[in-house]
């Protein structure tokens, strides 16, 4: 899954219509319910303020609303722009000013999706990947060498404690395990270990060729 990158808004107009579409990352319903009543309140003279949001580490929890727009021609696109992107813990907020002229069904739903991508692409999106946290344990005399030669890797290095050995704590995928184990004694001699503790979430850059991205 992947989350924006920052909240933000962004205005585009069309055929005299002003849509005016809000992001915010949010980790719960209530935060997301919070920001929907923000924005209604901010906008309360607007003709419509639609909502859709995702929420949850596998986007699982997912709410849309027309806010008086014809059934399914707001909420529903703008829900699915998320969807297609695969965002979560993203909520989305478009707000109209009705400009005179009518859309119809088609160009509501183009309206509306089209503000919540033109919003994404604003903002960036960031990919959420699950790692591994695992200490590395080495003598001093390993320590300043290993530190570095694992900073210059692909690698996530989250801490470094001076204790009774370093300990290095880094990030990595399970995948990737193995071979870590092996890079690891290559680099030392066979004269570090690690352990497993845990995982953890990190947010990167997606992948370029990655469409769901874009």
């Amino acid at each position: 899954m992947r989350t924006i990158r920052t909240s933000g808004e962004v205005e585009t107009e069309i055929r005299k219509s002003r849509f005016i579409c809000a992001l915010a990352r949010v980790d719960s319903e209530e935060a997301a319910r919070d920001f929907i009543a923000e924005r209604r309140k901010e906008h309360w003279n607007a003709n419509h303020n639609c909502t859709a949001y995702v929420l949850g580490e596998d986007g699982g929890v997912q709410r849309s609303s027309d806010d008086g727009e014809p059934g399914g021609t707001a909420g529903v696109p703008m829900l699915e722009v998320l969807r297609h992107r695969r965002l979560t813990d993203t909520v989305a907020v478009v707000t109209r000013y009705f400009g005179g002229v009518k859309l119809g069904a088609g160009g509501l739903i183009r309206a509306y999706g089209n503000a919540v991508s033109a919003a994404v692409d604003e903002f960036g999106v960031l990919e959420r990947r699950r790692l591994l946290v695992v200490d590395v344990f080495a003598d001093y005399v390993l320590g300043g060498r290993l530190e570095s030669d694992l900073r210059d890797s692909s690698l996530v290095v989250r801490d470094v404690a001076y204790e009774d050995r370093v300990r290095i704590e880094v990030a990595l995928p399970e995948s990737d395990l193995s071979d870590f184990g092996v890079r690891l004694a290559e680099l030392t001699g066979g004269r570090a270990e690690y352990e497993v503790r845990g995982s953890t979430v990190v947010e990167v850059e997606p992948g370029a060729d990655d469409p769901a991205a874009r």
